[in-house]
């Protein structure tokens, strides 16, 4: 892409939260983005902006996140901690799957105002969990406990080198980024998963041989703006390795938000089934928070 003008490209935040134990930053709220997420935006000419929550104990000023997707040309939604399950109606089964609430009613927030300005949106691993949660779906709080006969999705101690296949979805958009590509090798670094797709979605592709959807799409209709997620991480792929090529969904986003930038500023269409109350109830939970 041409080094002038740039896209633009909003990186979500990722949250430590206060902790007064912690010997550095004591006892206070961090938000950051991981590094290779950043460097693959990046690596197309891109500039990255993390979007960092506006509310909070700090907070000064009045930028709000309408504000960030207006300036920004589109948005990738980070991986990281479970998705609450209270954001799909449904309790923790365990307490260790209670995931992080606050950044839940951020993230909501963050769609929300891309969605309605109109913005791209991508989503990450967590990223195409809370998309799909957002827009009215639902997930596995663990695959291993919940899907019979799921393969495991994620091992500690291989991390991002634990792999597994997936069918490419035919006659899907994902298939024609890859018309040679019926079935592709990708990491695969998570515990939860759809459960129920959300309304209005495709599923462009399947985990092998247990069927976890492993990405999604917005269906394409007049008015309705670019929103689409992985369940792997493309940015973790490692030129060589036989794990499919990111290149070309890195390539379709910000083909999306150069098509967005070049249209005429106009507010997207109300945001399908998306749950609107998340910017209240963030600013509710951060005023709870000690």
């Amino acid at each position: 892409m041409p080094a002038s003008p740039r896209l633009k490209i909003g990186l979500s935040a990722c949250f430590q939260h206060a902790d007064p134990a912690r010997p550095l930053f004591t006892g206070k709220t961090l938000q950051y983005v991981e590094q290779s997420i950043a460097h693959w935006i990046m690596s197309a000419g891109a500039m990255v902006v993390m979007v960092p929550c506006p509310t909070g104990a700090t907070a000064r000023g009045d930028v709000t996140l309408d504000h960030y997707a207006e300036w920004l040309d589109g948005i990738v939604m980070h991986g990281g901690a479970d998705v609450w399950p209270g954001s799909y109606g449904e309790e923790p089964l365990r307490e260790e799957w209670v995931g992080d609430r606050v950044r839940d009613l951020y993230d909501l927030a963050v769609v929300k105002a891309f969605a309605q300005a109109g913005k791209p949106i991508f989503g990450v691993c967590r990223g195409l969990q809370l998309i799909n949660v957002a827009f009215g779906g639902a997930l596995y709080q663990d695959l291993q406990t919940q899907h019979p006969g799921a393969q495991q999705h994620r091992n500690a101690t291989t991390y991002d080198q634990h792999f597994h296949d997936i069918h490419i979805v035919p006659d899907t958009h994902l298939a024609q980024l890859y018309p040679d590509k019926p079935r592709a090798r990708v990491n695969s670094i998570h515990h939860q998963g759809i459960k129920r797709v959300a309304p209005d979605f495709v599923v462009e592709a399947l985990s092998e041989p247990d069927g976890v959807p492993e990405a999604i799409r917005l269906q394409a209709a007049p008015g309705r703006g670019y929103i689409a997620a992985t369940q792997w991480h493309p940015e973790f792929h490692r030129v060589g390795s036989d794990t499919l090529d990111d290149t070309a969904i890195l390539n379709d986003f910000l083909a999306a938000c150069s098509a967005a930038k070049a249209r005429p500023a106009a507010p997207g269409p109300g945001p399908l089934g998306l749950r609107d109350r998340a910017a209240r109830l963030l600013r509710q939970a951060l005023r709870r928070r000690p």
